[in-house]
């Protein structure tokens, strides 16, 4: 009797950690709910094409805008958005005392044509959590005037209710997402300069006081 009894007590313990491990919140849970705007002095936005299939040409945008209007409660419920400057854009080309290849780059109407389209656009559509870290965002890109949805592989770094230099609630994540630019229209040298752009995003998001 007493050995039956003691197997009981062994199940209902383990039952009760199972238990206490579905309900734990996670760092993300833990946060509060509302509005959080991307820290531009963590966060990057970079991009790489392939250049004559010899390299992958890279480059970056300094200059961007994100929120995050966030759910705890259902993390898939929340929703991003994003705009990029296009004539923010850095490139590692030499003397440029003798050429501007970043302002050529922004400008020029086969490339970013920042003159008649002044950003690039994302809004959330879906966020599926695929583990507690990991999550694919689906949303629409709108670039050059057109607007097609994309498909993004997150993963949710972490996150702190009351990060230690700021003081305010705070995630950080990575994102990876690749696109056909010819699909927005720029098929400026393709395929020699590769049409399949990757994008590699980092980011830190703090809570605002609403």
């Amino acid at each position: 009797m007493k050995k039956k009894q003691g197997i009981l007590l062994s199940v209902a313990l383990l039952l009760a950690s199972c238990m206490s491990l579905v309900f734990a919140k996670t760092e993300f849970q833990k946060l509060p709910e509302g509005n959080y705007q991307v820290d531009l002095t963590h966060a990057s936005i970079v991009w790489k094409v392939s250049h004559l299939g010899l390299s992958n040409y890279v480059a970056r945008f300094a200059k961007f805008e994100a929120s995050i209007n966030y759910n705890p409660e259902d993390i898939e419920a929340s929703t991003v958005t994003a705009s990029i400057d296009p004539m923010s854009i850095q490139t590692a080309f030499p003397n440029p005392e003798e050429k501007d290849f970043n302002n050529t780059l922004a400008t020029d109407s086969g490339w970013f044509n920042a003159g008649e389209f002044a950003s690039i656009d994302f809004v959330s559509t879906s966020i599926k959590m695929n583990t507690e870290t990991t999550a694919t965002m689906k949303g629409n890109l709108t670039f050059l005037g057109i607007t097609k949805p994309v498909t993004l592989v997150v993963t949710l770094n972490g996150a702190m209710a009351r990060q230690p230099f700021s003081g305010k609630p705070t995630m950080g994540f990575s994102a990876t997402t690749t696109i056909d630019r010819t699909a927005w229209g720029m098929d400026k040298y393709a395929p020699m300069i590769g049409t399949d752009v990757e994008v590699m995003i980092e980011g830190e998001f703090f809570k605002t006081d609403e």
